[in-house]
């Protein structure tokens, strides 16, 4: 089974929200990958970034993926999907919660 966590923010860079996200990933066992940063211009003048990894397990296996998309707003959406036959439910539900606690000031709730 896989877990989506789907979370958008506000006024928060990015490649920052990776970071996080990528150290919070590690305090759990899960390891991202190279990240690939791609920056797009917007018509307006302002631009647009996307951040992409791979996530690994501990036994070094594919286990899912992470996705941040930075808007011109000041938005940043962020999607990860974890493959729970390779990380324990444990692992993702503290990952959840350390998500919430590190940057619940910054979520913007729907």
């Amino acid at each position: 089974m896989t877990t989506h966590i789907r979370k958008t923010y506000r006024g928060i860079n990015p490649e920052m929200l990776y970071d996080e996200v990528r150290d919070l990933l590690q305090k759990h066992g899960v390891t991202a990958g190279d990240a690939r940063l791609q920056t797009y211009s917007l018509p307006s003048g302002a631009t647009q970034s996307r951040v992409t990894t791979v996530l690994r397990a501990a036994n070094r296996k594919e286990c899912g993926n992470a996705h941040i998309l930075g808007s011109a707003k000041g938005e940043a959406r962020i999607s990860l999907d974890i493959d729970e036959s390779l990380v324990p439910k444990e692992s993702v539900s503290a990952l959840q919660e350390d998500l919430d606690f590190i940057l619940g000031p910054y979520e913007v709730k729907w």
